[in-house]
């Protein structure tokens, strides 16, 4: 027995929070009887779960694509105004979707995957998932600069968490940085710089967790490897 959102998330219906949401909006249906309550426990082996008139099934296996993201594409399933997506660049039948996102501008490592509990546990904040940049702020940063971000650079939506960061070299008259945060607030590194009197010209994220961008170019993809796979689901607590 598991909660009825954990099945939609292995199912790969969606990610484990907006599972969470198809319940609560009386999408889902157990042995039909609509079921609205977070933490319903069933059996998919024996339970008949519908979701949107669609009965699910547990699949044999799932599907992971390492992208890296090129500028201009959404980090979207799709786009009601018809601007390129992720999905446009990868060919699988598998019904995957990115695992957080990264802004239209912005390029690097994209994780794709119907595997939903995975999702959940890459991209919910108590887990505390790495996220390494490198970044090309305008101007020469300073060591001040340097040490706010650091320590946490105070937002609008309140104080970041302290982030690795390190200058790299100068270019053009900007500077690259490597930049490693915990937390996934949105365009949170492009608001950090910005607070600290540094714009960012070009972010690439080029590791999530224990994963690596490698030698991808812009628009190339590749599927995850068994040790690549077996590595996230270890450190994200999974057996």
């Amino acid at each position: 027995m598991e909660r009825l959102q954990k099945a939609l998330a292995r199912a790969g219906v969606a990610s484990r929070r907006k599972a969470e949401g198809l319940i609560q909006a009386g999408r889902v249906r157990v042995n039909d009887r609509v079921v609205t309550k977070l933490g319903t426990r069933v059996d998919p082996e024996q339970d008949v779960i519908i979701v949107d008139g669609q009965p699910i099934s547990q699949p044999v296996s799932h599907t992971y694509i390492l992208l890296h993201k090129p500028r201009g594409v959404l980090s979207t399933t799709n786009d009601p105004h018809g601007r390129p997506t992720v999905l446009d660049l990868v060919r699988t039948k598998a019904r995957v979707y990115p695992v957080g996102r990264l802004d239209r501008d912005s390029e690097g490592l994209i994780l794709l995957t119907d595997d939903g509990e995975l999702t959940y546990r890459l991209t919910h904040p108590r887990y505390e998932h790495e996220k390494e940049y490198r970044v090309l702020v305008e101007g020469h940063i300073g060591e001040r600069a340097l040490q706010r971000l650091r320590e946490g650079v105070e937002l609008e939506d309140g104080l970041t968490w302290p982030a690795q960061v390190e200058r790299l070299e100068e270019e053009g008259g900007g500077t690259w940085l490597r930049m490693v945060i915990h937390e996934g607030r949105k365009r949170q590194v492009r608001r950090m710089c910005q607070a600290v009197g540094h714009p960012v010209r070009r972010l690439i994220r080029v590791r999530m967790g224990s994963l690596n961008l490698g030698e991808l170019r812009a628009g190339e993809w590749r599927y995850l490897t068994t040790s690549e796979v077996r590595a996230l689901k270890k450190e994200r607590g999974e057996d």
